[in-house]
């Protein structure tokens, strides 16, 4: 049996704490589960398993070099003193790529608005349904006049409105509204991964169409539920209720282990863009062959650090030498040169080849 590595253990003890803090704090947000349903069961263990799966896959990610180092320098330039032009700049940054996406916008406004769509209707469907599920929030009718609807949070009154508003239309179809989003975003995504060549060429099965097709599912399981209640008169509603949930309970316990974990790592990119806007502040790295600036001094040094990290020292001989300290351009001569001289080219042939390894030539 193989024993379980320090990395392995340390991510194991980060999703005990994460599943056992949540299901503490489902514990006293439902005033010792007075204020828990016993139907949402299933919907609660998805979750409490989905929580310790994300704490262990994240806890091995941030320790892997590479996002270490990423999450490291982020920070020192966000908290160093005088960095409130960082921060600003972090803000915007986690705005343009977390909350706006502009990041898929570039690759297509269709792409940017199915990922929209899907991404926005699951914040929302998470939003509502989480501390419903967990009995944080819960509704009542008043004891004085059963028209008005009464809003719970911990077992605190907060808000009353009345069965025929407009705010009880609007909170009770909120998931609604979030199915009929994540329905067209999935969809068009889907569409477009069916009838694209060059997305079919590249796309993996279990990696991009799973996931879509696990939303789909959700949502149209969900809004059935809704069809069943109002256009049925409720025929169906038990099994409907049955398969949604097995439905959610599997999107749940995919999301560790599938493309929904980059949820979680996309906030990353907040720090990578920080390193970035440091790396073209400050000064070059100096190519060793051809002596011209190529990438910044901080970034090739973190490079170096990593590569050590992961067993690939990369150093190369005369005077301890790096070969992350050669450009792109002279690593693509240098590799040419080496395949020329494996194959027994010379004379004027070498000559040439000689002549394009060197630093001035093109």
């Amino acid at each position: 049996m193989t024993a379980i590595s320090s990395l392995q253990r340390r991510g194991i003890y980060a999703g005990l704490a994460c599943s056992g803090g949540l299901a503490a704090a489902i514990v006293a947000g439902s005033r010792g589960l007075e204020d828990y349903d016993p139907a949402l069961l299933p919907y609660t263990f998805g979750v409490l398993f989905a929580c310790f799966a994300v704490a262990y896959r994240y806890s091995v990610w941030l320790r892997r070099p590479p996002t270490r180092l990423y999450w490291e320098r982020g920070f020192e330039l966000l908290l160093r003193s005088g960095s409130w032009r960082s921060a600003v700049f972090a803000a915007r940054s986690a705005y343009e790529n977390l909350l706006e996406q502009r990041f898929i916008r570039r690759r297509g406004t269709g792409r940017w608005f199915a990922h929209f769509c899907f991404a926005w209707g699951c914040a929302l469907a998470g939003a509502v349904t989480f501390p419903l599920v967990f009995g944080w929030i819960h509704f009542a009718t008043r004891a004085d006049d059963p028209h008005w609807y009464r809003v719970v949070l911990f077992g605190w009154p907060v808000h009353d409105f009345h069965a025929e508003s407009i705010t009880r239309y609007v909170m009770f179809n909120l998931l609604n509204v979030s199915a009929v989003l994540v329905t067209v975003g999935a969809g068009l995504a889907l569409r477009r991964r069916l009838s694209d060549r060059g997305a079919a060429a590249r796309q993996q099965p279990g990696q991009d169409l799973l996931p879509l097709v696990l939303l789909l599912a959700i949502s149209l399981t969900g809004l059935s539920l809704t069809f069943s209640m109002h256009l049925l008169e409720g025929h169906g509603y038990p099994t409907l209720s049955l398969v949604h949930a097995l439905v959610v309970t599997l999107g749940l316990v995919y999301v560790p282990f599938g493309k929904f974990f980059h949820v979680f790592q996309r906030p990353a990119q907040v720090a990578v863009a920080l390193c970035r806007r440091a790396d073209a502040a400050g000064p070059p790295h100096t190519c060793r062959v051809c002596a011209q600036g190529f990438a910044g001094a901080r970034q090739v040094a973190d490079l170096k650090r990593v590569l050590g990290e992961v067993g690939l020292p990369w150093a190369t001989g005369g005077g301890g030498g790096h070969y992350a300290d050669v450009c792109p351009r002279c690593r693509r001569r240098l590799v040419g040169f080496a395949q020329g001289r494996a194959l027994g080219l010379s004379g004027s042939r070498g000559s040439t080849l000689g002549s394009c390894a060197s630093p001035g030539a093109e």
